[in-house]
């Protein structure tokens, strides 16, 4: 996104929830985006994956400018371009975690094999919990089920909003190792928003937003080294 400026309510009176934010996100990497309360960053990860529509400036996905794409381009990104993973699981009680993650598919009208499924599950180790519904699946499993769900379609870029932020310690770990085998291994592309130093000292970089403005980055970032910025910030 290149100088995106998002206000919310009447410019002259709104609230700029991002001002004049500019931020690349490479492919195969991973960045990670923090800040206090409010600072903007889940409107920036909204701006960024084409949810929210933002005042000014552009907006580029996988190359191409959504900036001002009609709704049905957008909807059709959502469905083979991107992939959403959010803090609450969101999947469906009645169904198998295999039918979970073949749903968004079958919604979009797209046909996927019980074995691509099957592949997926496999990649996020619940090759033998395919039958099993969310009831019966730690929240650590239910999260990877919601990963697996969003890869189905092998999106360029992979959004995450508070991804271990309804985890124990042990589950958000086997998340954020997936997460880790997804960038190193598979070239996979993540953003994600935290709040969480540890957890945001597994991406590639970091981006510590307040006020609706990017104020520091931090490459190969440590636990107490975000932690030490994100004091700074809060205080």
């Amino acid at each position: 996104m290149h100088q995106v400026t998002r206000f919310h309510g009447p410019r002259a009176t709104g609230v700029a929830a991002l001002d004049g934010v500019s931020l690349s996100c490479p492919a195969g990497s991973w960045t990670a985006v923090m800040g206090p309360s409010g600072s903007g960053k889940s409107t920036l990860l909204h701006c960024a994956a084409g949810l929210d529509r933002v005042t000014s400036g552009r907006v580029f996905l996988a190359g191409r400018d959504i900036t001002a794409a009609p709704e049905r381009v957008l909807t059709e990104m959502r469905r083979r371009t991107i992939g959403f993973v959010f803090q609450s699981f969101n999947l469906i009680s009645s169904l198998t975690a295999e039918q979970n993650v073949a749903f968004p598919a079958k919604l979009a009208g797209t046909r996927v094999s019980k074995s691509e499924v099957r592949q997926v599950l496999a990649g996020v180790g619940l090759a033998d919990r395919a039958g099993h519904r969310p009831r019966e699946l730690s929240g650590g499993q239910q999260q990877r089920v919601a990963i697996a769900r969003a890869m189905i379609s092998r999106p360029a870029v992979l959004f995450a909003d508070e991804p271990t932020g309804a985890l124990d310690s042990h589950s958000a770990k086997a998340v954020l190792d997936l997460l880790r085998t997804m960038v190193r291994s598979a070239g996979q592309t993540i953003v994600m928003v935290t709040h969480d130093p540890a957890v945001a000292a597994g991406a590639d970089a970091v981006v510590f937003l307040s006020d609706g403005r990017i104020v520091d980055r931090m490459e190969q970032p440590s636990t107490r080294g975000v932690a030490e910025r994100l004091a700074r910030l809060e205080g």
